[in-house]
């Protein structure tokens, strides 16, 4: 029964999208049934972190009962589990946000049914224990979001899923690549498996060092880390805010899941020289999207870029790889989620209340004077991105900084602790513009609560506002998540018992 519980995160929003579809006909029934699958989901991926903490081993579930490594095997280690904890609960708020809001889009019969394909293939990608079925879960991810973005209401939206459907086909492409590498080397693809033959194998099989290449090609083009980070701005930017959240606070954390898988599953040995080049691209991430978010002219876009920003820190933390700094990457990974998603949807909320929909500067500047109950969540989020108490990310900021100074990392930890004050710069400046400067044209700007036509407009603050309470809920009580890293890292520092549990023996 265990075991089965493994397939229940997975199962339930699949089946919910198929339910979904049925029901568009009926677009409250339809939005209604989506929460309460995706909450349902949750609860399922909360009870597997659960009992795979308790146990003490990873839960290991054989498709169609063919033991690893012929069939397919889905693997809920402390990693694995918590990464699918916080991708079902930022799609919980996402779906919460969607039925406030007023986009054309989300009455759509199609919208949530690939709101729930979406968090379907995120959570099956980390599930998975084989690395072809990591790329199958993947393009259905890829798919989702690229059919969301293209019926967005933006005008831009058909060509921002464009850039994200051809840079999905190259990353892609490299996966597939890889698979072909690593199957025509060692001769399976079961990571469990892969990572025994892998070990046992050496250095000196000519297709290794290109699958790892190739590897970290689709897992830098999947989290946008520099310099494979183009398309993301233009396609948060134009995707639905629901959507965008989701996008910019976890969809990118598959790439950080693949990225760790690597270090500590799949490539041991080569470790030291994958986290060398994580620790470069981390630092110059940081420096380049904080650079980048500060001259940027829209609150989506700059937030964009500071997501290329924040998972610059969490490269860091993983490039120093020590046991201390993984767990500082998984509590950032974690922390940066909520956050991001928070902020997103505050500057979603704001774009809704312009005369025209954008979250344009020269469009939002002082939207948010009649707002103040958003602007105080919009300032104790742009807190908690700059890593400022008592919020979740001063806790994400002072246990990367204090691994770094355990580590001895002092030149990396001072290009990143110099460079973390453009968190503050542009996000401050996003609030000034938007709550303390007067519109522009003030009554003839068209700011307020009516639209043109005379009609209420403006998404709902519950979604953000129930993140906002969980940024502060983390940065002051941080102990059961701190904890959780801890115990996810642990588990890393011993493939052993991955291997051993889907294997056997």
């Amino acid at each position: 029964m265990n075991s089965f519980l493994i397939t229940l995160p997975i199962l339930i929003p699949l089946t919910g999208a198929a339910i979904a579809l049925l029901l568009r006909k009926r677009q409250s029934w339809q939005a209604g049934w989506t929460l309460v699958t995706m909450t349902a989901g949750f609860a399922a991926s909360l009870w597997l972190l659960y009992t795979v903490s308790q146990s003490g081993e990873p839960l290991v579930y054989q498709s169609g009962g063919w033991p690893a490594p012929f069939g397919i095997s889905l693997v809920a280690d402390m990693l694995s589990a918590l990464f699918v904890v916080m991708t079902q609960l930022i799609m919980v708020t996402g779906i919460l946000y969607a039925l406030g809001s007023k986009d054309k889009v989300v009455g759509y019969p199609t919208f949530y049914p690939l709101f729930l394909t979406l968090a379907t293939g995120l959570t099956g990608a980390m599930l998975t224990g084989d690395i072809f079925n990591m790329y199958v879960f993947a393009e259905l991810l890829v798919i989702s979001g690229t059919v969301l973005t293209a019926i967005s209401d933006d005008r831009y939206g058909t060509e921002a899923a464009y850039k994200y459907f051809y840079i999905s086909l190259l990353a892609s492409f490299f996966m597939l690549l890889a698979i072909g590498s690593l199957y025509a080397a060692y001769g399976t693809l079961n990571m469990a498996d892969l990572a025994v033959r892998i070990k046992d194998g050496g250095p000196t099989e000519p297709l290794l060092w290109p699958a790892i290449a190739f590897l970290l090609t689709t897992f830098m083009i999947k989290s946008a880390v520099f310099p494979f980070h183009f398309w993301q701005p233009d396609f948060h930017t134009a995707a639905p805010t629901a959507v965008s959240a989701m996008l910019s606070s976890v969809v990118v954390k598959l790439g950080v899941y693949g990225f760790l898988r690597m270090t500590t599953l799949l490539f041991v040995d080569e470790a030291p020289q994958i986290r060398a080049i994580l620790l470069v691209l981390g630092i110059v991430g940081v420096i380049f999207g904080g650079l980048s978010a500060i001259g940027t002219h829209n609150v989506k876009r700059m937030l964009a870029y500071s997501t290329l920003a924040q998972v610059g820190f969490i490269l860091v933390g993983i490039g120093w790889g020590t046991p201390f700094s993984i767990t500082a990457a998984i509590i950032f990974s974690f922390n940066h989620s909520v956050i991001k998603a928070a902020m997103l949807m505050l500057a979603g909320y704001i774009a809704s209340r312009a005369s025209i929909k954008s979250a344009a500067f020269d469009i939002v500047t002082g939207a948010g004077k009649s707002l103040p109950a958003a602007g105080l969540l919009f300032f104790i989020g742009s807190l908690a991105l700059a890593g400022i108490p008592p919020t979740n990310g001063f806790v994400s900021k002072m246990t990367l900084f204090s691994s770094g100074l355990d580590a001895e990392q002092f030149w990396s930890l001072l290009f990143i602790g110099v460079t973390s004050i453009f968190t503050l710069i542009y996000t401050i400046r996003a609030f000034q513009r938007i709550w303390w400067l007067q519109p522009v044209g003030n009554a003839e700007s068209g700011m307020g609560n009516e639209s043109p036509s005379g009609s209420a407009v403006g998404d709902n603050l519950l979604a953000p506002a129930l993140l906002v309470l969980l940024i502060l809920i983390l940065g002051i009580y941080a102990d059961p998540l701190v904890a959780t890293a801890q115990q996810t890292t642990a588990w890393l520092g011993d493939p052993a018992v991955y291997i051993q549990a889907v294997l056997g023996g």
